[in-house]
């Protein structure tokens, strides 16, 4: 019985070691997000979005309506 008291003394000691840092980082309060700059914005289409390209299908759209 005495062994089983010195061997779970290093790991409950543990586990409250473990178990106050999880709780010290959930009760963090978090910081701003990272935002890259707005000239900097990912592009999915080679080129992007035109003008042209915007007012051809606002054409479009109210020529269907």
């Amino acid at each position: 019985m005495l062994m089983l008291a010195i061997l779970l003394l290093p790991g409950l000691s543990l586990l409250l070691i473990v178990m106050s840092r999880i709780e010290d980082k959930l009760h963090e309060v978090p910081q701003p997000a990272r935002h890259a700059r707005r000239s900097r914005h990912l592009r999915l289409v080679h080129g992007g979005r035109t003008a042209g390209a915007d007012a051809g299908e606002s054409d479009q759209r109210t020529a269907a309506a």
